[in-house]
């Protein structure tokens, strides 16, 4: 009767662990919500790519563990990353006034549409480096501000 009853308790006890760590693992997830600033107009479209290391950062959204192109419809624009395993991410964002899905360049290569970065870094000379993007998501919401911008 006592092995019974070490065995029952034993496989509660399981079952209780196997739960909280569900729950644990849930609420490690946290959702990224980008707040932009600096829109001029409502046309077009914002285009963000998340990135979770250098690699691609910013440019490439082959390399970006998210991207997406969202139109206009309000002023400042807010757009959410939901589900994020807490860790480091960079943000690229920029205006597609023109609904291209491209950063517009000059020939020098300068973008012509604006655009920002999570943290906001003094941009000197070219595109700043993922670790002056670099912010920390972490808990349920991880509210950010990106202040879009020109060259020009």
């Amino acid at each position: 009767m006592k092995r019974k009853y070490q065995i029952s308790a034993s496989l509660i006890s399981l079952l209780g662990m196997l739960g909280i760590s569900k729950a644990v693992n849930a609420s490690l997830m946290s959702n990224l919500n980008v707040e932009i600033a600096g829109l001029r107009e409502s046309r077009g479209q914002i285009c963000l790519s998340l990135f979770s290391s250098s690699r691609g950062f910013p440019d490439s959204k082959e390399d970006a563990i998210e991207s997406q192109c969202v139109k206009i419809n309000k002023n400042p624009m807010r757009v959410t990353f939901n589900n994020l395993p807490s860790k480091t991410y960079a943000v690229a964002v920029f205006w597609d006034d023109n609904e291209d899905g491209q950063l517009n360049r000059n020939f020098l290569g300068i973008p012509t549409e604006r655009f920002g970065f999570s943290s906001n870094p003094v941009i000197q000379g070219g595109p700043p480096k993922f670790g002056d993007s670099a912010i920390l998501v972490v808990g349920d919401n991880t509210d950010i501000l990106i202040q879009l911008q020109s060259l020009f």
